[in-house]
């Protein structure tokens, strides 16, 4: 069973049922698979709803597998976003965050922003 962690767009087009996402999601759940968030994709997703949306949102946010920002997570996060700014990548805090957290606990990390994670450790299930 592989446990995959859902970049904030992804979860977005769900709820708004967008790119056939809820597709995708469920055939990795019939198959056996997990899917997962963290606290970056909750505050990100609060960060825009409109409070109509918050009980269908709520309900699809607990449904999903919560990993935790651990102290090493964060450590890991900001050495990437250092690492890759002297390479002259520049990466933001949450998305090297949702990194770290998808590498710290062996995850697959389903997203389309495929620029926003250069990282060579990553495993990236693109759709």
């Amino acid at each position: 069973m592989t446990v995959y962690l859902l970049d904030t767009s992804v979860i977005i087009d769900v709820l708004n049922a967008k790119n056939r996402r809820d597709e995708l999601l469920k055939e990795l759940l019939g198959q056996g698979h997990s899917l997962a968030c963290c606290s970056i994709n909750v505050a990100e997703v609060y960060a825009g709803l409109r409070s109509k949306e918050e009980p269908r949102t709520r309900t699809f946010l607990e449904s999903l597998d919560y990993l935790d920002i651990t102290w090493d997570i964060a450590r890991q996060a900001g050495l990437l976003k250092r690492d890759y700014g002297r390479k002259g990548i520049t990466l933001s805090v949450t998305d090297t965050t949702l990194a770290a957290v998808a590498i710290n606990h062996g995850c697959v990390f389903i997203t389309d922003n495929i620029k926003d994670f250069p990282m060579k450790e990553l495993i990236l299930h693109t759709h």
